[in-house]
């Protein structure tokens, strides 16, 4: 639907609209490991704000904006747990001295994901 504003002479038809609005959203999926939520809201030139995600090493990573015309962009930056990596074992031989568990055929992939293979234009890859 088109809306066409119209004015009498002499007066001053203003085509700004007051920005406003409030949204929020969350994704729980302990399935895929995929958590995180969000929320904003706007009325003029103020914007505040905040989100949360769950990192892979299981920390939270939560952040608060706030936002308008005289402070700009400011956003605070919150780290929530204790991240935990896990251990790597060490052996003898192998690719790179490292043990990745029994890959069976799976051993390239290992061996290319920590960088041990090399591609040639006509040979294809190299151990």
């Amino acid at each position: 639907m088109a809306t066409t504003a119209f004015a009498l002479p002499g007066q001053h038809v203003d085509y700004y609209a007051h920005p406003k609005y409030n949204y929020d959203y969350a994704v729980h999926d302990l399935h895929t490991g995929d958590v995180k939520n969000k929320w904003e809201t706007r009325d003029g030139d103020v914007v505040k704000g905040a989100y949360s995600v769950n990192e892979p090493d299981g920390t939270i990573r939560k952040v608060e904006y706030t936002a308008d015309k005289h402070n700009g962009f400011n956003a605070v930056v919150h780290r929530l747990g204790k991240a935990v990596h896990p251990e790597v074992v060490h052996s003898h031989g192998g690719y790179g001295g490292y043990y990745a568990g029994d890959l069976g055929h799976y051993s390239d992939a290992a061996s290319y994901a920590s960088g041990n293979l090399a591609y040639t234009h006509h040979g294809g890859y190299q151990h």
